[in-house]
Parts: structure tokens; sequence; C-alpha cells
């Protein structure tokens, strides 16, 4: 697997990182951990979905439209965030540059692009379903976000395979030596630090769900999901190594520029959730006995 531990000087334990990302390769067609951590995440998600919608009564039906959403605009959103936030000199000063944006194998995904392609994607598949079925945008991005941390989770774990997005040189006993991209010293493996904060954040949001459904409120789990996932996403910013060159002269990176606004809105809903105090379970109004229609026997009397 290209993975070995050694003891430096006896002071720190330095992981050597040599995974090949491609779990098989096949001719031209090659299988990646990363794609295929990216698919279990939504396999993951899809079962989590199933049985929060069992729990709360909403028809099974709805699945399929919801599962398409959020591929589309998980894909479409992340490439774009990375083309705009992060190299829009590159993708819109050129047609060659342009017409990359439509390859998103040549390049890189951003979380935060798919965090608000997503955000306008349930909007829109609240609006559609969810009056007629006993729920709004709120309650749908309240469930959402728990499989959405273990799907981030796992999206982070692939970036370890890739060995990309990883921090500056650490001397503290986890150090990674990325070795496919010619690193020599232990760097800070922030990878693992954001997929094991997403799995505690999943972890700690489905607990609440399971015991704490009825003692919360709409918009809890959405504001918690924001504060946590972006709070942690800011601080281990400062770990990292800049994605592109203009960061380098920045004092926040683009990173944590676009985190600060996800922070607020977390706030925003927790207390939206504390001064509106709407169950957080769907409510489905009892329909009340139909009025009954005369017979032919009574208009005969």
């Amino acid at each position: 697997m290209g993975i070995f531990f050694y003891l430096c000087s006896m002071e720190y334990l330095v992981v050597h990182w040599n995974v090949d990302p491609a779990i098989l390769k096949l001719g031209g067609f090659e299988l990646r951990w990363y794609s295929l951590l990216f698919v279990s995440g939504f396999v993951l998600g899809w079962f989590i979905v199933k049985a929060m919608f069992k729990r709360e009564r909403i028809p099974e039906s709805l699945m399929d439209p919801l599962l398409y959403m959020l591929l589309i605009c998980t894909i479409v959103g992340a490439r774009l965030g990375h083309c705009i936030f992060y190299q829009p000199d590159y993708y819109f000063g050129s047609w060659s540059g342009f017409l990359e944006i439509f390859m998103p194998w040549k390049g890189g995904l951003a979380s935060h692009g798919g965090t608000i392609a997503l955000i306008l994607g349930v909007w829109w598949y609240a609006k559609k379903y969810g009056p007629a079925n006993d729920f709004d945008f709120v309650w749908m991005v309240d469930h959402i976000v728990i499989p959405i941390a273990y799907a981030a989770c796992f999206i982070r774990l692939g970036n370890l395979f890739n060995s990309e997005i990883y921090g500056g040189p650490t001397s503290l006993p986890w150090g990674f030596v990325f070795e496919r991209n010619n690193e020599t010293v232990p760097c800070h493996p922030t990878q693992l630090y954001e997929a094991l904060t997403y799995l505690l954040l999943g972890l700690g949001l489905t607990a609440l769900y399971k015991w704490g459904l009825d003692k919360t409120y709409r918009g809890t789990y959405f504001g918690i999901f924001f504060i946590v996932c972006f709070g942690s996403r800011f601080l281990i910013e400062f770990v990292k190594n800049d994605q592109v060159d203009f960061e380098a002269d920045m004092v926040l990176n683009m990173g944590q520029l676009l985190s600060i606004p996800f922070i607020l809105l977390g706030i925003g809903f927790l207390v939206y959730a504390y001064v509106k105090k709407i169950p957080a379970r769907a409510v489905h109004p009892e329909k009340g006995p139909q009025k009954k229609e005369p017979t032919h026997f009574a208009h005969a009397k």
C-alpha cells in the first residue's frame, strides 16, 4: 500500500504516505479511491435519509428526485466554486480554460461552492415537494446536513488517498510525508483533521436526531452543522498549504474568507430556531372526517 511508520529521534512518529490513488487500472479505465469514497458517501446518505423519511412519514417516492438534486448540485456547485473563487483568471481568461470548467477531472472542487449550490437546490426541492408533504426548506436542510457530514468525511479521506490538500511542515507525532509529491519532511495531514471533525459532527447530529428530535427546534441541526463545519475549516486553514498562488499574500486565505459567512449563517439559524420554536419533527395535520355527500335516499325524503 505504500505506507510505513518509523520513529524519528524517538520524538515523534512519521507516516510515509505513498499510496496509489488508483485502486485498479484496466487499459484506459482507472478506478480511484476518491471516486469510490465519493459515491460511498452518497450511498450512506441515501440510507440515512430514507430512515428519516420513514420515521417522520415522508413519502419514500421523494427520495429519487432528492438524490439526483444532491448529486448534480454537489458536482456542479463544487466545480464552479473552484473555478470562480480560486482560479477565475485561468478559467475565464481563455476559451481553452473556459472549456475545462466542464472537465472536473482537470482541476479541483471547492466545498464552499458545493454548499451554495446545495442550499439553492434544497430550496427548489422544498418549494416543489414540501407544501404537499408537510415540510419546508428549514426542515429539509436540518435533515440533509447529517448525511452530508459523513459524505464530507469520505471526501476528505479521498483527498488523503490523492495526496492533496494537506498542510505545512510539522513536528507533531502524526506528521505525514507525502512522497508522491516529493515531500521529504512530515506535514500536517489536514485531510484527516477535517475528516475526523466531520465524522464526530455527523455522530453528534445523529445522536441528537435519534434521541432529541422531539426536544429540538427546526433550524438547530443546520445551525450546529454550519458553525462546527466551517468553524473547524476556518481554524484548520491556518496550517493548510495555500491552494493557489495569490493566497500567499493574504492575511486570511480564500477558504477562511468563504467560511465566515457560513459560520454567521449557522449562528443565524440557531437564533431562528429558538425564536420561532417550530418543532424539528415534520408535523402532519390530522385530516378531519370528510363531510358525507347526501345519498339518493336522503334526497327522496
